[in-house]
């Protein structure tokens, strides 16, 4: 049976003692998307990226240097999952040990084949999410019931981003090495204004529609600590503010890529709050989200070469009313 988690509140100072405001409260001003592109929408803000985004993304690729950022299913070393989910585990079925029974599979010729099976969260994964993935006040993203969700997606599942893909010009905003650091902390957060700063410090233009790709290498202490890593848990990531979610507004941002199972600060420092920008971004702006991606090649070949700007295509597995799919992102420089 899988495990509960109970997030905790961590602020400086210590633990907060006032009750966590309502996602109906704290963003009832918040900007929204819905209706945009329609009453029956189910991409969101991946609307922006049309053919002339695709065109301008090619004429980045230059080197020709191919980086695959999925991180590796069924790691020997473990695989970093929200603490509620199980990593995937893959059995083995048939192999050549298989043929030491009477009753093997046989084929005219003398056919051997291997196969294997995995048993795996949809989220437990490099992935992305479906917009209906998270909702509050009972509405998911554009306004459908969040009674579709029962028994399965029937509104604004992964589906429909997998079935259009994901393709553009995308920055990557090294916010380690930007706050000289291998790695950031537990509780660790960055604004917009970061984001700004890191993009400037590395000489790179963050444009309209950009995919923003955000590396903290905070999944490297899940290599270090082991089952530790799930202590007090709290990711470091964006943290919600009015501006921030009006500056990803205004910059009609597609798709917002992470190294971090969640993308944003787990909980809150201010206001308690858990994934307040799974809200603010996904469900109210359709902003996509991906998660849990392996950015560490790519970093250290822009650090190298200083070109934090490159061509991006992702598709996420199709699943028929999945909240989420597992998906290997191409960048190329």
């Amino acid at each position: 049976m899988d495990q509960v988690i109970v997030l905790e509140v961590r602020a400086q100072g210590g633990a907060m003692t006032n009750p966590a405001p309502d996602l109906t409260d704290l963003l009832k001003d918040a900007p929204s998307n819905w209706g945009k592109w329609g009453p029956e929408d189910e991409v969101g803000s991946l609307n922006y990226l049309g053919p002339e985004q695709v065109i301008a993304a090619a004429g980045l690729i230059r080197t020709g240097k191919v980086f695959p950022i999925q991180r590796l299913i069924g790691d020997p070393k473990g695989d970093p999952v929200w603490p509620s989910r199980k990593p995937a585990v893959r059995t083995q079925l048939l192999d050549e040990s298989t043929r030491d029974s009477d009753d093997a599979p046989a084929f005219p010729g003398g056919l051997h084949y291997a196969d294997d099976k995995i048993e795996a969260f949809l989220q437990g994964s490099t992935q992305y999410d479906a917009l209906g993935h998270v909702w509050y006040g009972g509405k998911l993203w554009n306004g459908y019931d969040a009674r579709t969700t029962v028994g399965g997606m029937d509104k604004a599942s992964v589906r429909p981003i997998a079935d259009r893909g994901v393709v553009g010009r995308a920055v990557l905003l090294d916010m380690a090495r930007y706050r000289d650091k291998d790695a950031l902390g537990s509780a660790e957060t960055y604004t917009h204004e970061d984001l700004i700063a890191c993009a400037a410090q590395q000489g790179v233009e963050l444009r309209k529609r950009d995919i923003i790709v955000i590396r903290t290498n905070y999944p490297a202490l899940f290599f270090e600590l082991g089952d530790a890593f799930y202590d007090d848990f709290c990711e470091p990531g964006l943290q919600y503010s009015p501006e921030l979610v009006q500056w990803f507004a205004d910059m009609e941002i597609p798709n917002l890529v992470t190294d971090t199972i969640a993308n944003e600060v787990t909980t809150d420092p201010d206001t308690g709050v858990a994934l307040t920008l799974h809200n603010a971004l996904m469900r109210n702006l359709g902003i996509a989200f991906t998660e849990i991606v392996d950015l560490e090649q790519l970093a250290a070949d822009c650090a190298d070469d200083g070109v934090y700007e490159f061509f991006y295509a992702a598709r996420p597995l199709k699943v028929h009313r999945g909240s989420g799919a597992p998906v290997n992102p191409i960048v190329i420089k």
